[in-house]
């Protein structure tokens, strides 16, 4: 299925894990902030909706997305723990390579934050060719990927619950 045109954000907040005993730290790039701050409404509204304590989640606020792997890494290593970080960002494509070395710093360095700590690592860092796009996927007409990267935080948290528990 194609994804033009289809708002992928929609959820049932019934069927989210019981998240009363998270503990979710979010870091935030403060570039392109008009984007940034839709997505983490998304993801914070996730987040209180399936009960993890609004002193539970743990904002901080990194100048861009080249900085999301570090802050990850510090937030996953924090004390007190963490259960699970989102990583928030948003990067367009300009007039030179800048775009991909970002984009591909960020994707790898998020991931191996995960990957490094065994607690989910939850990319949501849009990589867009224009602002519009941009602007669609953070609350627009193609929903909030902040709402997506809540959902998935969720449920990696659970399944990691499922898997150690047995």
């Amino acid at each position: 299925m194609a994804t033009t045109g289809h708002n992928l954000s929609d959820y049932d907040k019934s069927n989210l894990p019981n998240g009363a005993h998270f503990r979710v730290g979010i870091v935030v790039s403060k570039w392109n902030d008009s984007i940034t701050s839709g997505l983490l409404e998304g993801a914070l509204e996730v987040l209180y909706a399936a009960g993890v304590p609004k002193d539970q989640c743990i904002v901080q606020a990194v100048p861009g997305a080249f900085e999301l792997p570090m802050a990850c890494q510090w937030m996953l290593e924090s004390t007190p723990e963490v259960d699970a970080v989102i990583a928030i960002g948003a990067v367009i494509r300009g007039e030179t390579a800048h775009f991909d070395y970002v984009c591909q710093a960020a994707s790898t360095g998020i991931l191996r934050a995960g990957m490094d700590s065994g607690k989910p690592a939850i990319f949501c860092v849009l990589t867009d060719d224009h602002m519009e796009q941009s602007i669609a996927r953070s609350g627009g007409a193609l929903g909030n990927k902040g709402i997506e990267a809540g959902v998935a935080c969720l449920e990696m948290l659970a399944l990691k619950h499922r898997i150690f528990a047995s």
